[in-house]
């Protein structure tokens, strides 16, 4: 937000009489601190806005928000939404989901969700783990992981969050984490200014089922050396001083490199804005495990029509061609039967 803007609300407009009834400790603490911060900088006003979630911890988000909300069934969130949005493109509407609710049983209405582009900002938080339901495994959860459902190990290979919203052609894709409020509040206010799907997969912590998910990646002591941070334009550096970067091999892999070995002209330089998805999903895969350097930020940002734009062009020019619809004459002509 730039200094001349005067924002429409402060943090305190967002936040909402109900108790916050998460575990001590838990990462969605942070995510909402981040959102709730960031809706003034967003000027958009709360009785227009719509946070829409499904059913796990995370679904539990539109109860805090001072706006409209909609705690939906499990999975279905992205369906309802996508029904909001349409019907009401004034709106602001928002998803709220883990990475059960949205790639399990809900895996089918998130990818139509991204590949029309609605216009929607999705947050995806994923902590590895069902923690609504006492410590199952999730979609996500890595293969080997012991917990109640899978006690020899899970043998099931995980889905990558970001693989498969870039494989759904989803418009926006990013990654950040619940231990850097600045860095979420950057990425998530960038899905929300981008026109259609946005998809953001928020690595988060769950102290009580799944402890220390992502400590090798993200803790304080650690997060220097192993955290990518994307930015679009410039060539991709990290760790201390910049010293490792990544770098693209002659057979189209990525590969993890020493600047000092390669030089800074041999590294990759980020672009978002590319139409092909497929530097976006190379960036995805990068991380092969829990302990390897893993990127964060701005995936892929490009622009498409979004659905219900098309929709509402689609109806006008119907209607311009044919004349307004009338309902009760269409319900009334041939083709109807009556049942005694």
């Amino acid at each position: 937000m730039s200094d001349t803007t005067i924002s429409l609300t402060t943090k305190k407009d967002w936040i909402s009489d109900q108790e916050v009834r998460w575990c001590p400790g838990c990462g969605d603490y942070g995510v909402m601190q981040a959102v709730q911060q960031l809706m003034p900088e967003l000027n958009v006003a709360p009785e227009n806005v719509v946070f829409v979630s499904g059913i796990g911890c995370s679904s539990r988000f539109p109860y805090y928000m001072n706006t409209y909300g909609v705690h939906s069934i499990h999975g279905r969130a992205p369906a309802l939404a996508t029904g909001i949005a349409v019907a009401r493109p004034d709106l602001d509407v928002w998803v709220v989901t883990g990475d059960g609710d949205a790639l399990s049983i809900g895996g089918n209405h998130l990818i139509h969700a991204l590949r029309r582009n609605v216009n929607l900002t999705i947050l995806l938080f994923n902590n590895r783990i069902y923690g609504l339901t006492k410590g199952q495994y999730s979609p996500t959860s890595e293969q080997g992981k012991v917990t109640k459902s899978t006690p020899f190990g899970s043998l099931d290979l995980p889905f990558n969050p970001l693989s498969v919203a870039i494989g759904a052609e989803a418009s926006f894709v990013a990654r950040t984490h619940d231990l850097d409020r600045k860095h979420m509040m950057e990425v998530i206010g960038a899905a929300h200014a981008h026109r259609g799907a946005s998809f953001v997969e928020i690595f988060q912590n769950c102290n009580v089922f799944n402890d220390g998910a992502f400590d090798d990646i993200i803790s304080r002591q650690v997060r220097e050396e192993m955290v990518i941070d994307l930015k679009h334009g410039q060539p991709i550096r990290f760790g201390a001083e910049g010293h490792r970067g990544v770098m693209m091999r002659s057979d189209g892999q990525l590969e993890l490199v020493e600047v000092a070995d390669v030089g800074e002209d041999r590294l990759l330089v980020h672009d978002a804005h590319r139409p092909d998805p497929s530097l976006a999903f190379a960036l995805a895969r990068l991380s092969h495990d829990d302990h390897s350097a893993t990127p964060f930020g701005i995936f892929r940002s490009v622009d498409r029509g979004d659905y219900g734009t098309l929709v509402g062009r689609q109806m006008a020019e119907a209607s311009s061609k044919k004349g307004p619809g009338d309902l009760a004459s269409l319900l009334r002509s041939t083709g109807t039967w009556m049942v005694d």
